[in-house]
């Protein structure tokens, strides 16, 4: 997969050939953004992956774990795109686990929906009583 001059390879180029991004600039915005940590620290587009190099790429939900296979400044198919990496297999099994936890509506609150009448009157006296009587301007006086 290494051609001749794929030894320096910028990281946003390589994230962009092994297809984590769709673009070099989202990549770019990523590695800027703090979405790409190499040992515990964040990196710079000009970075220079190397074989063996792990890192850290967050995208969305998920935080995937990978090892540097090859480098490459082309991007090309998906199948020769994951050659250039292998995802680690904590980190499958912890993105599974988010994932199901997802779908299982884990995370957040699940709730009935818009409340009731009666639950907005209890939302308001609750909200009122916190405040210690005090009106704000912009509610209606009773």
């Amino acid at each position: 997969m290494s051609e001749k001059n794929d030894d320096k390879v910028r990281l946003d180029k390589w994230l962009w050939a092994a297809r984590f991004y769709k673009t070099r600039a989202l990549a770019k915005a990523a590695i800027e953004g703090g979405k790409v940590h190499h040992r515990g620290e964040r990196c710079k587009p000009g970075k220079e992956p190397k074989v063996g190099d792990m890192y850290v790429i967050r995208s969305g939900f998920d935080e995937r774990s990978v090892v540097v296979q090859a480098l490459s400044a082309v991007r090309r198919g998906a199948p020769e795109a994951q050659a250039l990496y292998a995802e680690t297999g904590e980190s499958i099994a912890r993105r599974e686990q988010a994932a199901l936890q997802r779908k299982a509506g884990g995370l957040g609150m699940q709730t009935d929906g818009r409340p009731s009448k009666k639950q907005r009157r209890q939302l308001h006296d609750f909200n009122e009583r916190q405040d210690g009587g005090v009106r704000h301007p912009w509610v209606d006086e009773d």
